[in-house]
């Protein structure tokens, strides 16, 4: 049969470090109360919907996009405060921009190095592009490991490392200043992923140029733009300009680049939206921390990271009762019995606490 010679044609043409992947699994949402992917919870006003919606009447969707975006590269540098001799390079999402940079210094032998847990793509994509990756474990209370990572940093000599600050799926920031010797010490290219900078309270924005080797990675998508899927990489000339070659053509459509630019208008919306969140992730935080056996991690995140015996079927109890959340049980030893939940609306969060005290009174 066909199908039977494809596949065998596939698995001998096709690299063996991709069949031995497991595609990225977004689960199925509709019917639940979606706390699973760390999304703003929140709509916009309708009066800035209206407006969306006439430019997006306007649009020239028959053409291709400004390839360069230069009015929202302006935009982000204005919203962003970039310091002054900085640029910026459009990703569709983070995942392309961590894409790119992995193709860009992965020459033989060349390695990327992360810590763990952290975000999962930081591996994926090193597999994808055939870079080796090396993990340094995070301390036991998720806090980086600096003499650890040191040692690493000198044996394996990596071309690139990554950073995600607050750091996905534990929630935490990490010592800016152990990230700065890091800094000093390596001779790679350093990451930092701010995909949460809008909950946070610290950012390596202002370290920008001061450091050569530093690059500053955001995605609006948790600000609320998680459907355009528009991140940007900011840094020096020099390291972007490079970059800019690897980057395909119209990667951010027509659409995308208009609508973040009416949403950066209003920026103020946003970090209003970001603020509503922060203090529902307090109240959910010491909700969550009033239930006996649960124990809570700090986040500067949209979520919360919490451990609870069974955490398995308290996630498919939480299922059962509407409520979809994230099982990372068995996804990394030191995430054993681990759940995670994206903030939402007070509504939300109160269904979500109900369904999570039904599930551990029935466990």
């Amino acid at each position: 049969m066909v199908s039977n010679a494809a596949t065998l044609l596939a698995q001998s043409l096709i690299r063996r470090e991709v069949l031995d992947l497991h595609a990225y699994h977004v689960p199925p949402s509709a019917g639940f109360i979606k706390l699973d992917a760390m999304e703003n919870p929140y709509s916009l006003p309708e009066s800035l919907s209206a407006e969306i919606a006439a430019s997006v009447a306007q649009a020239a969707m028959n053409r291709y996009p400004d390839p360069s975006a230069a009015t929202l590269k302006a935009k982000i540098r204005e919203v962003t405060g970039l310091p002054s001799g900085i640029d910026v390079l459009l990703g569709n999402g983070s995942d392309e921009l961590i894409q790119l940079l992995a193709l860009a210094l992965n020459k033989p032998g060349a390695t990327l190095l992360g810590v763990e847990p952290s975000f999962v793509m930081y591996k994926m994509i090193a597999a994808f592009t055939g870079m080796r990756y090396v993990g340094v474990p995070l301390r036991a209370n998720f806090s980086v490991d600096l003499m650890g990572t040191l040692r690493a940093i000198e044996r394996e000599r990596p071309a690139l490392v990554f950073f995600a600050f607050p750091n996905n799926p534990t929630g935490n920031l990490f010592d800016s200043s152990a990230l700065e010797e890091i800094l000093e010490t390596t001779e790679g290219l350093v990451v930092v992923d701010e995909a949460y900078y809008a909950f946070a309270r610290e950012s390596f924005l202002p370290l920008l140029g001061k450091y050569p080797n530093l690059l500053v990675m955001r995605t609006f998508s948790k600000l609320g733009m998680a459907g355009l899927r528009l991140g940007f990489l900011a840094g020096p000339a020099a390291w972007l300009n490079e970059l800019e070659k690897l980057r395909l053509p119209y990667n951010v459509g027509v659409l995308p680049q208009l609508v973040a630019e009416k949403l950066l208008e209003h920026h103020d919306v946003l970090l209003a939206q970001a603020a509503q969140i922060r203090a529902d992730r307090a109240g959910l935080q010491a909700a969550l921390g009033e239930i006996a056996g649960v124990t809570v991690y700090p986040s500067e995140a949209n979520f919360l990271l919490f451990r609870v015996a069974g955490a398995t079927a308290v996630f498919e109890g939480l299922k059962q009762r509407g409520v979809l959340i994230k099982n990372l049980n068995g996804g990394h030893p030191m995430l054993q019995d681990c759940l995670r939940v994206t903030v939402g609306t007070p509504q939300e969060n109160e269904r979500f606490m109900n369904a999570l005290k039904e599930s551990l009174a029935c466990d």
